[in-house]
């Protein structure tokens, strides 16, 4: 373990390379930027993925992806239900992006991994949620549940409704012979 001199935490998997250049350009210029509390360079890692991410606007209309293809996903909204980490991971992907400022992984339609948080790879699950979105989808799921409920029992009076029909027509048809 280093004691003995300053360390700069510059995590990710594996960290952006301008993230990297930055922090030795800085370094190199001015000395030791400003860190956060795990020591890692506050420009890049002071805010999270979630606040600079373009499908923000979804995720505060209740607007997420159900599925990988769904027409959620294809109309690009919010992955927080596919295991978005974004809101508990702070990094510079969504404004500084990976290949040449190219892209970062959700807007390639993949969920934040949290690559640059502490414990990443022991925290249980890459497209496990960190837990159930509040308000909306709460109550669709309750509205969905009295869907089904409604259509369940729509669906047996139904049956017994044609079982009765078909009764009285085999009744009649019987009847009918019964004249001849």
């Amino acid at each position: 373990m280093i004691k003995d001199k300053p360390i700069i935490n510059v995590p990710g998997c594996p960290p952006i390379p301008v993230v990297m250049t930055g922090v030795l350009a800085h370094f190199l210029t001015f000395g030791i930027p400003d860190l956060d509390e795990l020591g890692r360079p506050a420009a890049f890692f002071g805010e999270s993925i979630h606040d600079r991410c373009y499908r923000r606007s979804f995720y505060d209309k209740g607007l997420y992806a159900e599925t990988f293809d769904d027409e959620g996903a294809r109309a690009g909204w919010c992955l927080y239900k596919l295991g978005c980490k974004g809101p508990t991971t702070k990094n510079a992907c969504a404004t500084i992006k990976w290949n040449q400022g190219v892209s970062f992984p959700i807007e390639a339609g993949h969920p934040c991994l949290g690559c640059s948080e502490p414990d990443f790879w022991d925290n249980g699950g890459f497209y496990k949620p960190l837990s159930l979105p509040a308000g909306e989808y709460r109550m669709a799921a309750y509205t969905a549940a009295g869907v089904g409920v409604g259509v369940g029992t729509a669906s047996a009076v139904m049956a017994r409704a044609g079982k009765a029909k078909a009764a009285r027509e085999h009744e009649t048809v019987d009847a009918h012979d019964l004249e001849k």
